[in-house]
C-alpha cells in the first residue's frame, strides 16, 4: 500500500507564501508522476501543477509564474511553493501520485487527504 501525507497549508494574508509538502510512504519502487490538485467550496477539484519523472513541469494557467513545484526523487516527496496567494486560491490542495510502482503491486492513482489553504483578503 501507499499512503500520501500534506502539510504545511494554514492561513495567509494576500501577497503572502505558503509552501505545501507531500510525502509518500509504502513500499515504493517508483512513482511516475506527482503532482497538486484543489478544490474551493462549491467548486469542482482542479489540477493545479505536476511533475513527471525526469522533472518535466506543468502548471495551470491560473498559478503560472507565482506557484513553483519540486520534487525529492529519493525521499518520495513534491513540494508546492506558493507565493503572491490571492484570495481565490483559498481551497483545500490534495497532493496525487500518479503511476506507483509498489514492490508488490501497482497503484494508478493515489490521492492525500488534503491540507486547507486560506488566503484573506
Amino acid at each position: 500500500q501507499v499512503q500520501l501525507v500534506e502539510s504545511g497549508g494554514g492561513l495567509v494574508q494576500a501577497g503572502g507564501s505558503l509552501t505545501l509538502s507531500c510525502e509518500a510512504s509504502g513500499s515504493i519502487f517508483s512513482i511516475n508522476a506527482m503532482g497538486w490538485y484543489r478544490q474551493a467550496p462549491g467548486k469542482q477539484r482542479e489540477w493545479v501543477a505536476d511533475i513527471g519523472s525526469v522533472g518535466n513541469t506543468n502548471y495551470a494557467d491560473s498559478v503560472k509564474g507565482r506557484f513553483a513545484i519540486s520534487r525529492d526523487y529519493d525521499k518520495n516527496t513534491v513540494s508546492l511553493q506558493m507565493n503572491s496567494l490571492k484570495p481565490e486560491d483559498t481551497a483545500v490542495y490534495y497532493c496525487n501520485a500518479d503511476g506507483v510502482v509498489l514492490m508488490s503491486g501497482y497503484a494508478s492513482e493515489v490521492w492525500g487527504q488534503g491540507t486547507q489553504v486560506t488566503v484573506s483578503s
